[in-house]
């Protein structure tokens, strides 16, 4: 006697562990290198990787709850204010903390961390050590 709903939606494939532990242990080094907090270089990724971020329009009086809602969720999790062109509007950038990329967006951040490794002298992987690591990760 009980109604169900269902909801169909395209499975993506999520970023693994191992990636995300890649990620950081390679954040670690850049933030020793630059003198800087993980948790600061982390927060520059996440707005730098494209895909991961969606635009809302919210009433200007509900703008810090949906932000401080928003931020709530993990280091990642960040709200920036853009100016509306509707009055009594708020847009607000909604960026997504890597807790819930998928493999796609995991390794374009982890790209963009290579990237800067390298620039700074930090040892790191080729992109074949990297392809290899994430067939592994999906293998295992």
């Amino acid at each position: 006697d009980k109604r169900y709903t269902v909801t169909v939606k395209e499975k993506k494939e999520r970023r693994s562990l191992d990636a995300n532990a890649l990620a950081w242990v390679l954040m670690d080094k850049l933030a020793e290198k630059l003198n800087m907090g993980k948790t600061e270089i982390y927060r520059q990724y996440i707005k730098e990787i494209g895909g991961v971020s969606t635009l809302v329009c919210v009433q200007d009086k509900a703008a810090d709850k949906r932000i401080e809602t928003w931020q709530s969720k993990g280091l990642g999790w960040q709200a920036e204010r853009v100016k509306s062109k509707l009055r009594g509007c708020t847009n607000v950038i909604l960026y997504y903390g890597s807790s819930v990329y998928d493999k796609a967006q995991m390794s374009r951040l982890i790209e963009l961390i290579m990237q800067d490794c390298r620039e700074y002298d930090i040892p790191t992987y080729d992109k074949d050590e990297l392809e290899e690591m994430l067939k592994a990760w999906d293998d295992g």
